[in-house]
């Protein structure tokens, strides 16, 4: 019996919360194309944003590929494919439903004061949908529907649907492979080579985060492989220092590329295709630099590990609801706030302060505390408690 991996599950709370600071600050940045944009913006949101983004949702694939090596040996393949299609095709299937049609409603009425369509008439318009199986697993699209925010959720419901009839086979290569990582440390930077070869020839991609979508499969696949190993984590341990100092410098490095004039995104002239190559390298090295300096193991006497305290408990189990509320939330005080002719600052906070509140109240009382609800956002069945713990344990 493992203890538990309490940074992993404060980690991925810490970033679900922190998505409700990042897409605030995209109301006020002055690129990208966010739903409700207010008409003073800055730079600084913008280098902020790209310092977040460089790790944030990368990590959560990691955490979610950990969680997901701890459940193929608890339930099975079979039981692992049939548990995530609950806990992640129900929320996902719902809140396009409910939610997602919210924030491109308030797109319209943002960009044309003179568009007077109700949501409910627009609602169907947003479910006029044509099926692209070539954009897998993007395979529903239409001229107002959009997953949105739950591009993560599909993804990740995508990639545990992939790995769960080679589940056992990438386990039994795992556990041969991870001593070499353990006595090499410097082969923990090989991952790096396929996610250059998808950033630099397929390019990055604005609507995931910066990142190629497959991209994001590699940081899942190396969660469930190699993160949980002690031996690994000993290593990442190890070089958390230099590797977080080396992701700085590169992310540091990608500046010139970001302020030229051409798309560093998709771009083939020389200095895009070098941005990207150290938007990935800067990624990689910070995702392993966090993990490393975080997993400080502080055992009890009986070896059961720290148990996690009463709100962090509560928030990990919330971390999926609050994730599928945030954005149309965020969205809609957005449209409520801008143009107040107030400093930046002030808006901001207020979106922030407003947002977060909501979303937490949202999920006290209309999410954690009914069984229907519970079953509609991906929780777990049964009778809340004041800290019910996180949904997925990472072991």
């Amino acid at each position: 019996m493992t203890a538990r991996r309490g940074e992993l599950d404060a980690l991925r709370t810490f970033v679900v919360i922190g998505l409700v600071f990042f897409h605030a600050g995209l109301v006020f940045a002055t690129e990208g194309d966010f739903y409700v944009r207010n008409r003073e913006r800055t730079e600084v949101v913008t280098f902020l944003a790209g310092f977040g983004v460089v790790w944030a949702m990368p990590m959560l694939f990691l955490v979610a590929g950990t969680g997901a090596r701890y459940s193929v040996r608890h339930r099975g393949a079979g039981g692992f494919a049939r548990e995530r299609l609950l806990r992640l095709g129900v929320p996902l299937v719902f809140t396009t439903l409910a939610l997602n049609p919210l924030p491109q409603w308030l797109r319209l009425r943002a960009a044309d004061p003179s568009y007077t369509e109700s949501y409910w008439r627009f609602w169907p318009r947003f479910l006029t949908v044509r099926l692209d199986p070539a954009d897998f697993p993007f395979v529903v699209d239409g001229r107002y529907f959009e997953t949105g925010h739950l591009w993560f959720v599909l993804l990740l419901l995508a990639f545990c649907l992939l790995l769960a009839p080679c589940a056992a086979r990438l386990a039994g290569l795992a556990d041969r492979v991870a001593p070499a990582v353990a006595r090499r440390p410097a082969l923990l930077l090989l991952p790096l080579v396929p996610l250059l070869l998808i950033h630099v020839l397929a390019g990055m991609e604005v609507q995931y985060a910066a990142w190629h979508h497959w991209a994001c499969l590699v940081f899942f696949l190396y969660g469930f492989t190699l993160a949980g190993d002690e031996g690994v984590r000993a290593a990442m341990r190890a070089a958390a220092r230099p590797l977080g100092i080396a992701g700085a410098v590169l992310f540091a490095a990608t500046t010139p590329g970001f302020a030229a004039d051409e798309d560093p995104f998709t771009a083939w002239t020389p200095l895009a295709l070098a941005t990207r190559a150290l938007f990935t390298a800067a990624g990689w090295c910070l995702v392993l630099a966090i993990l490393g300096h975080l997993d400080r193991p502080r055992p009890r006497e009986d070896g059961a590990g720290e148990p996690p305290g009463r709100v962090r408990a509560y928030l990990g189990a919330a971390a999926l609801p609050l994730y599928v509320l945030h954005q149309p939330v965020v969205v809609a005080y957005a449209y409520g706030i801008v143009g107040r002719q107030a400093p930046i600052v002030v808006e901001y906070a207020a979106i922030v302060a407003a947002s977060l509140v909501t979303v937490l109240v949202l999920y006290e009382w209309g999410v954690r505390r009914t069984r229907v609800t519970r079953f509609l956002f991906g929780m777990r069945p049964g009778q809340p408690e004041a800290a019910t713990p996180p949904p997925e344990p990472a072991r």
